[in-house]
């Protein structure tokens, strides 16, 4: 619509002349009270100079009195020496009149288009229709803007119902028709019986992983949020798409509404079907049977939930449970829904201390030693295995950092060696020795066994205590390096700080330890792995040794669990206390004269950002937390499992 502004003020036509060229130029104009205005009916100061706006309202006078008072304010505008002035008015301007007003108003202003007129202002109102539908007294006439907004109005009274989420609409939707139209729904979906938010964790880990496997899985977590209603969509989709549903069984769950609500569904969509095993319980925890479903074997998910998936793929499978023969797609939303309890970044760089030790020496050489004569390679073994240094068979030789010298002494008892081979040790590592049948990853695989045999007879010459895991040897803390709730003290001088390395909690001895595993990329170093290792508390210092890894497994899930990443690191300063004594370094012999030398402290990493966590446990607390002793089941609890 188009105005000619009768209906507003002088005062009202200034307010609509401020906020149109102040959106227009992007800045903010002051406003001053009525009277005498000096010249200027806005003003925006800058360092430089102001920029002043005049608004003349003169709709009924006409150009000849706007000229008349444009020639008043001369003087005026000459006197403030604006940077820019701008000029708007409701009187009508043709070329001819803005030449004239120009000459009038002198160099203050820098262009003719500095003056706008009816036809400009009406330019901006539809520019900005925002600032049009502000100002009252402009529209009130005009039907219609009235009318928009009345619309409006209308509309967010009678907002229709959101669209229901895509997640939930494609499963709602039929697969394909018959030839009379009736629908063919196929049964292809997973569904997840499920309590928020206390088996979000849980459901965000298993979901993604069936859809890799090929299923269609649907669970609340996706689509439901407070204040949703779609219970009538989801009922649908677990009455009319659902090939089996998988109930979550913990009490606290079972406890809830509207899973009981669901259940109740479940057994009546079942009970129709004719599908005994249409509910598949997944046993999160140690608890009572579920009514309805009591004869149910449950897949077991309390002794490790990777056990129980594989349980629960197995069951799927042989209860052929539609599954798509195309290359799987994961819904993004799972990882999305994740991330929404994430922490946020800083943009502040944080010091990292890592879990790596940097090797900071190395012998220069490494050396073949092939045999003179005829060998007994069983004598030959023997005697590699008798050398307190590292070393490995190769062929009829074997590859050692020992001198000739030394040699002779230690493997006269296998027969005469001489030294075929002596080549820098990156050489080696890099490249192999390919005429004697070491390739390059062989000889790497060589070094590095080297170095874990060099790494295992320094923990035992320290006196720690040897564990064999399924994936790698553990060094532990004994109870005469560390006694049962002493802190070992780390750290540099003026900080240092102390550390458990062996407690006991709810029944059972916990000793940390780690796995020293040697890796050349980026650079040589040494990663540490933490271990847990439990015992059976008697009342002695070291207890009765568990020999069932899934008895030890559960421990360290339970027990471990609250552990903050601050005590986790603190340990493992302690242990590497006890390692390296009073040096700053760790030297692990490879023969009598030569060593490889790692720094006793982890390397230090910068990382650009940082996380908004507070650091709440000062160095005291963090042993005295209840988080230290972890939450343990106890042996009553786990044989009911």
């Amino acid at each position: 619509m188009k105005y000619d502004f009768s209906s507003l003020s002088p005062n009202d036509f200034e307010d609509l002349s401020r906020d149109l060229l102040g959106r227009e130029l992007c800045v903010r104009f002051e406003a001053f009270p009525e009277g005498p205005d000096d010249g200027m009916d806005g003003r925006h100061c800058v360092g430089e100079g102001s920029i002043i706006l005049q608004a003349k309202h003169y709709y009924r006078s006409g150009f000849s009195a706007l000229k008349s008072k444009m020639g008043k304010e001369r003087a005026s505008i000459d006197r403030l020496q604006p940077k820019r002035y701008l000029l708007t008015t409701s009187t009508p301007l043709t070329p001819n009149n803005k030449r004239t007003l120009a000459g009038i108003i002198g160099p203050a202003l820098l262009s003719e288009g500095d003056m706008l007129g009816p036809d400009d202002l009406n330019a901006l109102l539809r520019k900005y229709p925002d600032i049009e539908k502000s100002h009252q007294k402009l529209w009130a006439q005009s039907t219609t803007v009235l009318e928009e907004v009345v619309t409006g109005a209308v509309k967010q009274a009678m907002a229709r119902p959101a669209e229901v989420p895509s997640v939930l609409a494609n499963m709602l939707s039929p697969r394909g028709t018959t030839e009379d139209n009736s629908q063919i729904v196929e049964r292809d979906v997973v569904y997840l019986i499920k309590s928020s938010p206390i088996d979000d964790e849980f459901v965000l880990w298993l979901a993604p992983k069936l859809e890799a496997e090929g299923y269609r899985v649907f669970a609340d977590i996706l689509t439901l949020q407070p204040g949703d209603r779609w219970r009538r969509e989801t009922n649908a989709v677990l009455q009319a798409r659902t090939a089996k549903v998988l109930l979550l069984c913990k009490d606290a769950t079972l406890a809830d509404q509207h899973v009981q609500d669901d259940l109740d569904i479940a057994l009546e969509t079942g009970n129709e079907l004719g599908d005994t095993r249409f509910i598949i319980p997944l046993r999160l925890e140690p608890g009572r049977k579920v009514k309805g479903i009591g004869d149910a074997v449950p897949v077991d998910f309390v002794r490790g939930w990777a056990e129980g998936l594989a349980t629960l793929i197995d069951a799927l499978s042989r209860q052929k449970v539609p599954r798509s023969s195309e290359a799987p797609t994961i819904d993004r939303n799972w990882e999305i829904f994740r991330r929404r309890g994430a922490v946020p970044l800083v943009e502040e760089s944080e010091r990292l201390t890592s879990n790596w030790l940097r090797v900071v020496e190395a012998p220069d050489v490494i050396r073949f030693y092939e045999a003179s004569g005829v060998i007994d390679g069983r004598s030959l073994q023997a005697a590699i295995d008798a050398y307190p240094y590292p070393s490995a068979l190769q062929g009829s030789g074997f590859i050692t950092f020992a001198a000739q010298a030394e040699v002779d002494e230690a493997f006269e008892s296998a027969g005469r060696f001489r030294l075929k081979r002596e080549i820098p040790l990156l050489h080696f590592v890099g490249n192999g020795i390919p005429e004697i049948g070491i390739e390059r990853q062989v000889a790497s695989n060589l070094v590095i066994a080297m170095l874990k045999k060099a790494w295992y007879a320094y923990c035992k010459q320290c006196g720690f205590l040897e564990f064999q895991y399924s994936n790698g040897t553990g060094f532990h803390a004994s109870a005469e390096q560390a006694p049962t709730g002493q802190r070992i003290p780390w750290g540099k001088q003026g900080e240092r700080r102390s550390s458990m390395l062996r407690n006991v909690a709810k029944g059972h001895i916990w000793q940390f330890g780690v796995t020293g595993m040697p890796f050349f990329w980026p650079f040589w170093h040494f990663k540490l792995k933490s271990r847990v290792l439990f015992s059976t508390d008697n009342g002695t210092a070291t207890g009765i040794d568990i020999d069932d890894p899934k008895k030890l497994h559960r421990l360290r899930r339970s027990l471990c669990k609250g552990w903050r990443n601050k005590q986790w690191y603190g340990r493992m300063l302690a242990f590497l206390e006890l390692l390296s004594g009073e040096s700053a370094y760790i030297r692990l012999p490879m023969s009598s004269d030569t060593a490889i030398v790692l720094e006793a402290a982890p390397v230090l990493f910068s990382s650009p950002v940082s996380t908004a966590l507070p650091d709440i446990l000062d160095a005291d607390e963090e042993e005295t937390d209840l988080s230290t002793l972890g939450r343990p089941a106890n042996d009553d609890e786990e044989g009911a499992a």
